[in-house]
């Protein structure tokens, strides 16, 4: 049975996460957090002193994730999206959150100084969903809002009902 890949993408603090464990709970899809896939896997390229981070490999991660895509039945989380073949996803979700939301939540992960500025800024000038827009389909690439539990909700149930109706159009 085929089964769809989906992306969720978003600033850091947006509410990924939290949504994609969820939508796997609903859906049986299989969940990747790709800045735990990395970690795991040690998918590196060096640190970023500046943001006091490491640097993602992306060719490694694309080695890693190339045989799990093809097979379907994927959600894949993470901040950016440029870098992921476009043939791997029949749908992407740009979660968006407004900013004093955002704020809080990244403070409250220890974000401080240019690394918090930047990811507010990153948010305000849509820099994610521009990126999603240039990298797929337009009409494959949605914007959801994700403030609060009731956002949460209803993201849920929608893409559980497009998930839904795509298993039923697709097999």
């Amino acid at each position: 049975m085929k089964k769809p890949n989906i992306l969720l993408t978003g600033t850091p603090g947006v509410g990924k996460t939290t949504l994609g464990k969820e939508l796997a709970q609903r859906t049986g899809l299989n969940y990747i957090n790709v800045g735990e896939l990395a970690k795991e896997g040690q998918l590196y390229d060096g640190f970023d002193e500046e943001y006091q981070c490491p640097v993602l490999d992306e060719d490694r991660v694309i080695d890693e994730l190339e045989d799990r895509m093809s097979e379907g039945g994927v959600i894949v989380d993470y901040h950016g999206c440029d870098f992921f073949p476009e043939r791997w996803f029949h749908i992407v979700f740009v979660l968006r959150t407004d900013n004093s939301h955002l704020y809080t939540r990244l403070e409250s992960r220890g974000y401080t100084g240019k690394k918090l500025e930047d990811n507010i800024q990153c948010e305000i000038f849509q820099t994610i969903y521009e990126e999603a827009m240039d990298s797929y389909k337009k009409e494959i690439v949605h914007q959801l809002p994700s403030n609060d539990p009731e956002d949460l909700e209803r993201n849920v149930e929608q893409i559980v009902q497009w998930v839904d109706q795509w298993m039923k159009d697709n097999n």
